[in-house]
């Protein structure tokens, strides 16, 4: 008697009633409308306002300078402001004596560009010698910018392909319609604000694409695997429990990397300041798609457990005596 009373009652479908199932498909059409709302209005502030491209896709000036003892930034930038050079950036380079300092194009010879940064960059008591110096030209910064699309691009087109290989094309459509998503909103809250967008900016695409992948591949692994060992449930059933025994996952990955983005966004100084602001959006924008875009997608495409069987052709079956 106390055996059957502690034991709890199992479900047809393996899982016992003490397990909650959160049903996280009941907001699947209010959540799809939300993300067209979001992406639309990111594609028209993108198509509006455009973006404040850095001097990586403008062109500009890139110099390091060695100081012979720490330099203080705001001092540096001050420097620069009085001798001419305008709307300087300047960040550390491992150490606070060695700066990295990035302008636009100034009205300046090209040919005495290094001794007038050189003369302009001496703080009193503090000597500076310029080790490097570099000019970005706009047509440079242009390609560089049509190349930095094609990578992710490119980058959404082998997600796809993988995802397809990997589990299926319905899982895959979703997966890289997240992505694509979380990109586009990403970059439509950087069109609003008119933050800097450069190369730094670009890196965290990339590394939101990566995160917000590893999250589709979380959740299409555990749909995969429900759909195939469990019996008696309907696929969007199936999809909240595989979203739910992986909730616990993707709250903790998400909360870890938004306490480095944290850290790197007020200890990082500006050299990734925009870097971390765009892997802060993208890792709610990310965690959001990962749970409702590329899995709503598929069961709206007719998500079933027969997606996952291997079918075996007729001549390969056992015949029946």
């Amino acid at each position: 008697m106390m055996t059957e009373n502690t034991q709890p009652k199992q479900k047809q479908y393996g899982r016992p009633d003490n397990e909650r199932v959160i049903d996280f498909m009941k907001i699947a059409l209010p959540a799809a409308i939300i993300s067209i709302i979001l992406t639309v209005g990111s594609l028209f502030f993108i198509v509006t306002k455009g973006l404040n491209l850095g001097l990586d896709f403008t062109g500009g000036i890139s110099a390091e300078l060695n100081y012979k003892q720490a330099a203080n930034q705001g001092e540096v930038i001050r420097a620069l402001n009085d001798a001419g050079f305008k709307d300087a950036v300047v960040q550390t380079l491992g150490s606070n004596s060695d700066l990295l300092i990035r302008m636009p194009a100034q009205d300046i010879n090209v040919e005495d560009l290094n001794s007038t940064l050189t003369k302009a960059a001496q703080l009193p008591n503090n000597p500076a010698e310029v080790s490097k110096i570099d000019s970005v030209g706009g047509q440079v910064g242009n390609e560089l910018y049509v190349r930095s699309a094609g990578a992710v691009a490119l980058a959404l087109v082998l997600m796809l392909i993988y995802v397809t290989i990997r589990f299926e094309f319905k899982l895959a459509i979703g997966a890289v319609l997240s992505l694509f998503h979380d990109i586009i909103v990403t970059i439509g809250i950087f069109a609003m604000m008119q933050w800097p967008f450069d190369l730094t900016v670009l890196a965290a695409l990339l590394a939101l694409i990566g995160f917000s992948l590893n999250d589709n591949i979380v959740v299409s692994d555990r749909i995969r695997e429900n759909f195939r060992k469990i019996r008696g449930a309907e696929p969007r059933e199936i999809v909240n429990i595989a979203l739910t025994e992986t909730l616990r996952r993707t709250v903790h990955t998400s909360m870890t990397l938004l306490l480095v983005v944290i850290a790197m966004m007020l200890m990082g100084g500006e050299g990734l300041h925009w870097f971390s602001v765009a892997m802060f959006v993208g890792v709610f924008v990310g965690t959001y798609s990962s749970i409702y875009i590329g899995t709503s997608f598929a069961l709206w495409r007719g998500l079933n457990r027969q997606d996952f069987i291997v079918q075996v052709k007729p001549e390969f079956e056992d015949e029946i005596p």
